[in-house]
Formats: C-alpha cells, structure tokens, sequence
C-alpha cells in the first residue's frame, strides 16, 4: 500500500471528538433554548408575593397614681396598774348622830304647798300617765294606706327605710289631740311623713280601772320598701 492510501485512510477515521465537535453548535443552542423556556415556565408560574405589615404595635402603659403613705401611729402606752387600797388613818367619831326633822326648824308656813292635779296640764309635754287598760288601734287598714301613700318616692325608689318613734296624745275619747317625733329616723322627710300618718291614728280610750282618761304613748312608725 502506498503512502498517499494510508494518509486517505487516516484522514477519513472519524473520531468521537470530531463527532462531538461538530454537534457542540447544536447542543449549545439546544440548551439554550431549553433553559429560556425553563426560566419563562418558572416566572410565568410562580406564585404572587404579597407583602405583609411588619409594622411594630406598641403597648399603651397606663399610670397607676399610688395612695398616700399612711403612717401606722404607735400602740397604746400600757394602762399602769390600779394603786392597791390601802387602810386610812382617818378617825371617825362612832358618836355622830343625824339631828331630828322637827315642825319647830322647819314651819309648815315655809313648806311649799303640795302640787294639785290642776296646776299640771297633761296635754303640755309628753309625761307618764297611769292607765290600766291601754288604748287600741282600731284603723289598721287606714294606717297602711297612709303609709304607702306619704312614702316620699325618692327615698322609697332608693330603698331607703327608717322608724319614726312619735308620741301620741290620746283624750278621754280616744281622739289623737297632739303627735310629737320622739325619736327621729335620721331623715327629715320621713319624719314629716310620720307625722302626717300620725294624724291618720284613730284609738279606743284608755282606762284607768273604770274611768276614761286622756294618756300618752310611744308607737313607732315604720318606712319599708319592698
């Protein structure tokens, strides 16, 4: 074999570097366009993004205004023992007499006269009076009423109650003639509601064994809400 034959036949071996020589234009750009395609495939389908408030909300401190530092006083001083008794040395004359009351130091024209029932009016000022069988109640309903109709409101919507301790002047036929607060509830308009059911009271008369006569008496008047 010549020469010039080995050189065509060596020239014509085609070798995998040449073979991937020639395919790298078509590789590249192959790639190329398949990377693209990715990239556009990844924007077009990604997800919105949405940005969020990360702004910082603060506390509000409210200030508490501390009471006053009160000053604890100090205990008591202990109370000293009571001094022991101790026997006097005072002397007493066992011979002491009281002097007898006799008319001659004490004439009856300087005694003060004795104190008749018609000097004194009953009816004056609230005062004992004996009686043996006491007045009675006899309108009950109407007292009831009356207490429900001078029950001032305000004090009534408020719940506020109280008792009124009034004295009652009662003549010989039972008639209330004079009502007087004893005791006051603490409320002025009760105590004047009081005293206008105060007059409402009818009474039997009171008895001093068989005789009517005129007494006074305490009863108490009561406001109670329900």
């Amino acid at each position: 074999m010549s020469a010039q034959a080995v050189a065509a036949e060596y020239t014509t071996l085609d070798t995998a570097n040449d073979r991937l020589k020639r395919s790298f234009g078509a590789w590249f750009w192959g790639s190329i366009m398949i990377a693209t395609l990715l990239h556009f495939m990844v924007f077009f389908f990604f997800p919105d993004l949405t940005a969020e408030d990360f702004s910082i909300a603060t506390t509000e401190i409210e200030t508490i205004e501390l009471p006053p530092e009160i000053e604890i006083p100090p205990p008591p001083q202990q109370i000293s023992r009571p001094a022991m008794p101790v026997i006097s040395d005072a002397i007493i004359d066992e011979d002491i007499t009281i002097a007898d009351v006799t008319f001659e130091a004490n004439p009856i024209e300087n005694l003060p006269p004795p104190p008749s029932e018609g000097d004194f009016d009953i009816s004056s000022q609230p005062t004992f009076t004996p009686y043996t069988v006491a007045p009675q109640l006899r309108n009950t309903s109407e007292v009831q009423r009356a207490l429900e109709r001078e029950y001032p409101a305000i004090l009534r919507d408020a719940g506020i109650g109280g008792q009124v301790l009034v004295h009652f002047f009662i003549d010989e036929q039972g008639n209330v003639q004079d009502q007087r607060i004893a005791t006051s509830s603490g409320h002025a308009a009760l105590d004047q509601a009081a005293i206008r059911v105060a007059q409402v009271f009818r009474f039997s008369p009171a008895l001093n064994l068989d005789k009517n006569v005129p007494v006074w008496i305490a009863l108490p008047i009561t406001f109670q809400s329900r």
